[in-house]
Formats: C-alpha cells, structure tokens, sequence
C-alpha cells in the first residue's frame, strides 16, 4: 500500500523535525534529553499537523529505540500488554500514544508501573489541554510541552524537501510549483504541514504532464486541492495580510459594513482560525474595559464558530463583529501593562517590600517578612494606607482611564476615590 506523502516525509531523527525549534533545537530541552539518553515520558499537545508524531518518530529514531504506536481511544488494553512484553525483552520502547487525554482508568493502571520503571518511554499527543483533560496520575510521571502551529516559512521549507526527495517524496516528479501557489498553500493549511503536503501531494499527482513532461502547479490548483481559496492573487500574497489589518481597523473604527466586508472575504478564503484569533485580540485591546460583556461574547462567538466550522460558523462571527464595532472602545487595559512591562524591561522593579513578602513558613518573621501588613478588610472601605509598589518605582502610575463606556466611567470614578483618599489626612479605620 502507498504510504501518504504526510507519512512518508515523518523526520528520521531531530535534525529533519520542521519548526518547534523551542523543543528540539540546540540545547533545547528535548534534544538535551536525546543527547543524554536520559529520555522520560512526555506529553506533546498543540493543534493538529504541527508534528507531535514527528517528534516522537525523530526521538525514536536519533536513540535506535523500538518506535510503536498506538491510540488510546480504539486500542485495547492486550495491544499495550503486547508493548510491555516487547518492553521487557527489548528493554526500552518508545510508545506514542494519540489522543493520550481518552485513555481510560483501566489502559491507565496497566500502563503506570511501566512508565514508572521507565521500560515503555511514553509520549503521548493530544490536541486537548493536558492539564485540564489528562489523569493526574499520568500527568505526574510525564514532562509537558506545548508543540507550536508552523511558521510560513517551516511549511515553505518542509514542501521545498518533499519535492526534491526522491526516495520518500516528489522528487521523481518534475514539478514547477508557481512562487503564488507555494505561498497560497503555506498560508492557508494554518500551520498544519499534514494539510499541506496532502494538498501539495494530489496537486502533483492529479495534474497532467505538460508535452515536456513538466507538471506546473499553479495558484488555481493549489486552491481546488486544499478547498482554500486565496484572497487575491497578489504576487507577494501582501493582501492576506491587509485584510485582517483592515478588518481590525474597521471594527476599532466603528465602521459596521467596513468590518462585515472584511469578514465575508476571510470566510470566502475559509480563514477560521485567523477570525478566531483576531477578534479575541480585537476584544481585549480595542473594546476591553469600555465594554467587558462584549469582550466575553466574543469568546462565546469564537468559541461556536469553531465548534460549528464553515458555513454555519459565519453566524456568530456575524453577530460578534457587529457587536464589537457598535461597542465602547478601550485600549487602557493594553496601555497600561505596556508601560508596566516598559518599566520592567528598563530595570524598574525592585525590592518587594517586607511587608507584603510571603509569611507562611517557619523564619519568616525573624527575616522581618510579612511583618506589618495591613489587611484591607479590616479597614473601612476595605482602604488602608500602605506602601504597595517597591521602593525604586513607589510613584509609578500606568492607568490611565478612559471614559467611553459606562463601566470604565465606574472603574474610574472608584480609581479617582482612592487617589483622593489617599491624599486625604484623615484615614479612618
């Protein structure tokens, strides 16, 4: 049976894993384990096609270790006995178990003890939050890393050597693939390399030769073979990234049919993941505070879209964008941590002072820590005149409200209370 391009490309060893460079790289913590051989489980998560199974074949393959996999959804609990025994006789296997997060109480208290005696080396994949999804008990024996989506340029990277391989890939293929549609099919599989080298793999072998035997991939096929359409057919695809910067604009601009226009040419390109992710942006640094509620429809509505996908998925992105242009606008939630965070990077921080450092433990309070701290709701208002900011920065100042919306106005009058209280001379208990 013909493997799939996908399957045929998986990296051999570290150095041929795509992207994930905070993993895998120079002294990184996963190569650091390989060149230690002292590999322990781990769990990988992450969105789908971003190479959680790559890494673990690499691992497999840079440490000479019997490599099986198996699902924890359908696979039983004898396909995992069969693994231990492989185990015992071999002395270590590598398992990668996919969607780790559905393995059951039973296929759980088989696999601890060997996890424990390190004979199966676990790494387990799931798009889920392991720390949400997965047993404590297995969550305590693994390390956990987050596996990133692919750069444009990993993708680009990764279909330039599936081309050229002759042994695993297209390289007995003569093909031309067109700078547009190279571009068009790293951009729009959204970082899933999977996605795009099945598009790039039914391109080249479902386009007829040319009379010299080439096979031209143009931006038009690409588009058929991924189900993507590309937003114009700009030369340096420069127009993908206009329209989400216009769509943003229009929404902070209030302008309703601007931003419902920008939105219709993302969904025509099928771009969920990119409206997804930008209007969580808009909300929080161009509404936030003016208006809350509205910040946390758009959650609820990108959370629906993505549940429900395309076409439906246009209906609460929708309803959102409308609500997000028509809403109060606020950047001070966002201005504010920017010039805590320009402090911090200048080498403003300080001395946490003594009294509010941790107490809870036995000679803290001959380190003087702790040691008098003031507790507010002792005091009227829950108000008590007390240093809070380290010495070197005790006048710092980030907040600066602005009154577009009635909950910010609210927010600023209970900010403007406490200033003028502070500067009160009569504090009362």
């Amino acid at each position: 049976m013909q493997q799939p391009l996908a399957y045929s490309m998986r990296p051999r060893n570290l150095d041929e894993v795509v992207g994930q460079e905070h993993l895998v790289g120079t002294r990184k913590i996963i190569r650091r384990m390989v060149d230690a051989r002292m590999l322990s489980s781990m769990i990988l998560y992450g969105p789908p096609g971003t190479g959680k199974t790559s890494i673990a074949s690499a691992i497999a393959g840079s440490t000479n270790y019997a490599f099986r996999m198996l699902n924890a959804a359908t696979d039983t609990k004898k396909d995992l006995q069969i693994v231990a025994e492989e185990a015992k006789m071999s002395g270590t296997v590598i398992l990668l178990l996919d969607e780790v997060h559905r393995l059951d109480k039973t296929k759980q208290d088989f696999l601890l003890p060997h996890l424990e005696s390190g004979r199966i080396i676990m790494i387990g994949a799931t798009t889920e939050n392991p720390y949400i999804t997965i047993n404590p008990a297995i969550r305590s024996r693994t390390q956990i890393f987050e596996v990133k989506p692919l750069t444009e340029e990993n993708i680009q990277h990764a279909i330039k050597d599936a081309l050229a391989d002759k042994e695993r890939g297209l390289g007995d293929y003569d093909v031309i693939l067109e700078d547009k549609a190279l571009l068009h099919l790293s951009r729009a599989t959204n970082g899933d390399l999977r996605s795009a080298l099945n598009g790039l793999e039914l391109a080249v072998k479902s386009t007829p030769e040319t009379k010299d035997k080439k096979i031209d991939i143009t931006l038009s096929i690409i588009e058929e073979c991924i189900q993507r359409k590309a937003l114009t057919h700009d030369k340096n695809g420069d127009a993908h990234y206009d329209v989400i910067s216009a769509f943003q604009k229009s929404i902070r601009g209030s302008d309703v049919d601007a931003a419902l226009h920008y939105l219709a040419r993302l969904v025509e390109a099928g771009d969920l993941p990119i409206i997804c992710r930008r209007l969580m942006v808009i909300a929080y640094e161009d509404i936030g505070l003016g208006n809350p509620p509205a910040a946390a429809r758009a959650v609820t509505a990108v959370q629906a879209a993505e549940k429900l996908g395309f076409p439906e998925a246009r209906i609460p992105l929708a309803s959102v964008v409308i609500d997000l242009c028509l809403s109060p606008k606020s950047n001070s939630g966002l201005s504010a941590i920017d010039a805590a965070l320009a402090d911090i990077r200048e080498g403003k921080a300080g001395e946490v002072p003594d009294h509010l450092r941790d107490s809870h433990y036995s000679g803290a309070k001959d380190l003087n820590r702790g040691i008098g701290y003031e507790y507010p709701h002792n005091f009227e208002n829950a108000w008590v005149d007390q240093q809070y900011l380290p010495d070197k920065i005790k006048n710092a100042h980030y907040y600066e409200p602005i009154d577009t919306g009635k909950y910010e106005q609210a927010l600023h009058q209970q900010y403007q209370r406490i200033q003028d209280w502070k500067k009160s001379p009569k504090k009362s208990k």
